[in-house]
């Protein structure tokens, strides 16, 4: 979300956050494939929503059933948004068949984010 923004509307200067329910870690199948997109993701930490980053925000966006229905309840000044993809960590088979659901789930996690920038952009207009 951070490098969509930037890249298709950088006059929103989105400040993105990302956090959930619980921690888990950064899967490293999740680094290479971001990095295979040329975004490094390497440095990033699995962080639980906090108060204040609700407090701050103008927009949620949850991607996992568990987490859209157990959401904390959000004030009506900030919109939220379920976008439901499936869990590649959850993905079983061969390498290749792992890697390929890893592939698979970052372009529709890019496709879906690469819409919600520009309904931002065009709200914003």
């Amino acid at each position: 979300m951070r490098h969509l923004g930037a890249e298709l509307a950088p006059e929103l200067n989105l400040k993105v956050s990302s956090a959930g329910l619980e921690a888990h870690g950064v899967n490293p199948r999740a680094v290479a494939c971001m990095q295979q997109q040329g975004i490094d993701i390497s440095s990033h930490t699995s962080d639980i929503l906090t108060d204040s980053m609700l407090a701050d925000a103008d927009l949620i966006v949850t991607v996992c059933s568990h987490a859209d229905a157990n959401c904390p309840l959000v004030p009506p000044t900030i919109e939220k948004r379920h976008i439901p993809f499936d869990d590649p960590a959850k993905a079983t088979g061969t390498e290749q068949e792992i890697a390929d659901c890893f592939t698979r789930v970052c372009g529709e996690i890019r496709d879906a984010l690469q819409s919600l920038v520009l309904q931002l952009k065009e709200k914003a207009a």
